[in-house]
């Protein structure tokens, strides 16, 4: 199935030493990608998804801060002395901020906005030469921006700066989508639901699969599957999509 393979393709995953962002850089590894930048702040971690994800293919880590612009700036500008191409940009890099609304602080606003929805905006940016350089009229390169189904409906927690933020980002996928895809790059939003991570609780999980139609949470199966059907040949019609990968739940509850 030629439409599915990453063949010759390299990839930048933010995010991608842990959570979605791992479940996405080993799926992409898995497909065929040549090769998968991953980056968060902590070198060592990054060290470790380099390990956990030899054994499915090349994986390079590149520290960076990326709720600052100039961190994002020279991520790219490391990531263009790797490779003089990239075809797949994920930009999964996110934070979560809960607190009751009156006590709710302006850090829990800046940080999350910061990462979540200006940092998508500028790495894109700053990675634009590699990205046309590897884009076609029929191959077009890809950006992935990972949302979440909080910023298609309203949450249960009051986790205002986070639903806002992607809400934000899926808006700013479309308008990204208009404006790139002249320029061969489709701009695309995964909007996952509760998958086993970090960010979400074990009552989170449980009551998610109890309201799932499918009667579970996501699998990084489900997660690999959507960011290379994204990032292949048989993603290159999609742009400007905000596509829940949920199980249902936004859809039917």
């Amino acid at each position: 199935m030629d439409l599915f393979t990453l063949d010759g393709k390299t990839a930048v995953v933010t995010g991608g030493t842990r959570g979605i962002g791992l479940m996405i850089a080993k799926g992409l590894l898995r497909a065929g990608a040549d090769q998968v930048v991953v980056s968060s702040r902590k070198a060592d971690a990054g060290e470790a998804a380099v390990r956990e994800l030899a054994p499915y293919g090349k994986a390079v880590s590149i520290p960076a801060d990326l709720s600052r612009e100039d961190e994002c700036v020279r991520l790219a500008a490391e990531v263009a002395a790797l490779t003089d191409r990239v075809h797949v940009l994920v930009n999964n890099a996110g934070a979560a901020w809960g607190a009751p609304l009156e006590q709710f602080p302006a850090l829990g606003w800046d940080k999350v906005l910061d990462l979540n929805l200006k940092s998508p905006f500028y790495l894109t940016r700053a990675l634009l030469p590699v990205l046309e350089a590897a884009a076609s009229a029929d191959d077009p390169a890809r950006v992935i921006n990972i949302g979440s189904i909080d910023g298609l409906r309203t949450p249960s927690l009051p986790t205002y700066s986070y639903s806002a933020s992607k809400a934000g980002v899926h808006q700013l996928t479309r308008v990204l989508a208009r404006e790139l895809g002249p320029r061969n790059i489709t701009v695309n939003a995964i909007a996952p639901g509760p998958f086993d991570t970090k960010m979400v609780s074990s009552l989170d999980k449980d009551q998610a699969a109890s309201l799932s139609p499918l009667g579970r949470i996501g699998r990084d199966d489900d997660m690999a599957g959507i960011a290379v059907f994204l990032s292949s040949r048989a993603g290159a019609y999609v742009t400007g999509a905000v596509i829940p990968v949920d199980g249902g739940l936004t859809t039917t509850t």
